[in-house]
């Protein structure tokens, strides 16, 4: 296991540890137990949010994926009618809890909230402890199979009783923040999205292409949720794909940036040492407010 985190992959990792050595020692050192994602889960129990499933039909399920079938979970008000719906795409560690309850938030307030676990074909990367396999294997997902997936999830939820088809959101956070502004480009059914941290630089060679090159031709609104002391993602890139979208079409135009100030990468992650409660409310009621203003609701 790498215990010198300068030798991460990916650089917005090293905005996920704690700030101190022996903090960072401590949290290797769980990760090495429980898994990478999972190790600052005691550390951070007091601000874990922990969403009851009563009210809801809530569960694993399969989506079907080409000729495979991908992990997921969908949780939508237990009572029957058309819901709106929003595609919550994970980190960089894949799907776990933290994403279901997401969902189940947003189940709560009257959404179909669905999450899947896009790396399913390299493994469970949640359990994985060396932070190093675990971005290799995430990274060995191309964006024309993410995007494949995509829009076989899309067509998915529009088979789905509870789902309104015409109401499409989408939501992510870190990698899956990325996927936000990839996949509204890519797919028309998608409404609006909003993107929590998504990386905005070049990677691995399965992502030829970054946000600054799709953002100009969006089939819908996203709002960008940014951490000023990000390191991962510098102030410049934001503000580089703010003159992109100010040059593109009319999606492209109405897309905005909230920056948080001081506030580093992995904000909303209620389960890590990064967790920063009062940007993190204040993103989520942002996001809401988002998909309402844009026929998500």
């Amino acid at each position: 296991m790498h215990n010198d985190t300068s030798t991460f992959a990916d650089p917005q990792l090293e905005s996920l540890l704690p700030a101190t050595a022996s903090g960072r020692r401590g949290f290797l050192a769980a990760a090495s137990t429980v898994g990478f994602a999972l190790a600052a889960g005691p550390v951070q129990a007091q601000s874990v949010i922990r969403t009851s499933a009563d009210g809801l039909d809530a569960g694993d399920i399969w989506v079907p994926v080409g000729s495979e079938k991908m992990p997921a979970y969908m949780a939508a008000p237990a009572k029957a009618g058309k819901y709106p719906v929003v595609i919550v795409v994970p980190e960089v560690f894949g799907m776990h809890e933290y994403q279901k309850d997401i969902c189940r938030r947003l189940a709560k307030l009257g959404y179909v909230g669905i999450t899947s676990d896009p790396f399913f074909r390299s493994g469970d990367l949640s359990k994985m402890t060396n932070i190093g396999e675990v971005v290799g294997m995430a990274n060995k997902l191309a964006d024309t199979q993410m995007l494949s997936d995509v829009d076989d999830l899309v067509a998915f939820i529009e088979k789905q009783p509870k789902a309104h088809a015409g109401k499409i959101g989408i939501t992510g956070m870190c990698r899956g923040g990325r996927t936000v502004w990839m996949a509204i480009a890519h797919n028309k059914k998608i409404k609006a999205g909003v993107s929590w941290y998504g990386g905005l630089n070049p990677i691995p060679v399965s992502m030829p292409q970054t946000p600054h090159d799709v953002a100009g031709a969006l089939n819908g609104p996203v709002l960008g949720l940014y951490g000023g002391a990000d390191t991962g993602i510098p102030v410049s890139e934001v503000a580089r794909l703010q003159e992109v979208l100010k040059a593109g079409n009319k999606n492209s135009q109405a897309s905005r940036f909230v920056l948080y100030p001081g506030v580093g990468h992995a904000f909303h992650a209620d389960y890590r040492p990064s967790y920063r409660k009062e940007a993190a409310e204040d993103g989520w009621q942002k996001m809401l407010a988002w998909f309402k203003a844009h026929g998500v609701a």
